[in-house]
């Protein structure tokens, strides 16, 4: 199986040169540069490799030109996310809503007092959507992160002096971070994880993608099991230099006491991963996979 890692694709000095530009000149003049810099890893072998298997089966009719085209039209937005991820941090210059409706749903899910899971994915400026998680619900909240030993890009909050908006939960933690997510949940808080990447030892569930298997983890849905707490999956669009969306992609309600079994929790995973497939159709440029999650030959599921 093939594995994503998370490390970055840009040297540690590359990433503090964009921070410097980004300080002196704001996101304009690092776009300036990163059109030059996305041109260089066109012609990488191993940029290539990394969105091949994703852009084949998102236009699987697409020629040799097509599919150029289309990987940089991907790896070109992607550069304006980390852009963008940097200067709200270095600048404070992003904004990010959701739409009054969706806002009103969410409080309403709140208010059933056995806290809220929102699941996210790589898709759009999906680093600084949990900014505005203080607007959504004055509630307190936690965000689950991994870091990579090579990943040398920063979060947004870590170009500041003092601690995020949130309180973070880091997965290497071992039983510690399971504990914590429980207590964040039983507490009436928030509770942010990704739903789209399967860590080493993620427990996992074989779900349809895209016309083939993948596996995502089920941590989401086991939580939900058993605290009672409603799924609410939700994506952060892209809109703009420095702006960005959130779109409310449906809520998932899952059983209590379902136990650890993974074939327990495959239909709400795949209710998720349909979620993310129509976001995927309606945004190819801003699903940001650069590892064949497909490649799914030798792992097998963990109960």
């Amino acid at each position: 199986m093939t594995r994503w890692t998370g490390r970055s694709m840009g040297a540690r000095w590359q990433h503090a040169f964009f921070y410097r530009l980004i300080g002196l000149g704001g996101g304009k003049i690092a776009y300036a540069f990163l059109f030059w810099v996305v041109l260089v890893y066109m012609f990488k072998p191993s940029a290539r490799e990394r969105s091949a298997a994703y852009l084949a089966r998102r236009f699987p009719r697409a020629g040799r030109a097509a599919l150029w085209i289309h990987r940089w039209r991907l790896q070109w937005e992607l550069g304006k996310v980390l852009v963008d991820r940097a200067a709200a941090g270095i600048t404070g210059s992003f904004t990010i809503r959701m739409a009054d409706e969706g806002t009103e749903r969410i409080r309403k899910l709140h208010a059933e007092g056995k806290g809220l899971i929102l699941l996210a994915s790589h898709v759009g400026c999906w680093h600084i959507s949990m900014s505005a998680l203080s607007g959504l619900l004055s509630a307190p909240a936690s965000v689950v992160i991994y870091r990579d030993s090579g990943d040398y890009d920063r979060h947004y909050f870590e170009h500041r002096s003092g601690p995020p908006p949130f309180s973070l939960i880091d997965v290497a933690q071992g039983p510690k971070t399971a504990i914590a997510m429980i207590q964040r949940l039983q507490g009436g808080g928030l509770l942010c994880l990704m739903g789209d990447r399967a860590l080493e030892d993620s427990r996992v569930c074989r779900v349809p993608f895209l016309g083939g298997d993948i596996y995502v983890p089920y941590t989401a849905f086991h939580l939900a099991s058993v605290s009672g707490a409603p799924i609410v999956v939700f994506f952060a669009e892209r809109t703009g230099a420095g702006r960005g969306r959130h779109i409310l992609g449906g809520v998932i309600r899952v059983p209590e006491k379902l136990g650890k079994r993974p074939e327990a929790y495959a239909p709400y995973a795949a209710m998720y991963v349909k979620i993310l497939e129509r976001c995927v159709e309606k945004l190819p440029y801003q699903f940001f996979n650069f590892y064949n999650m497909w490649d799914i030959d030798g792992h097998q599921s963990q109960a």
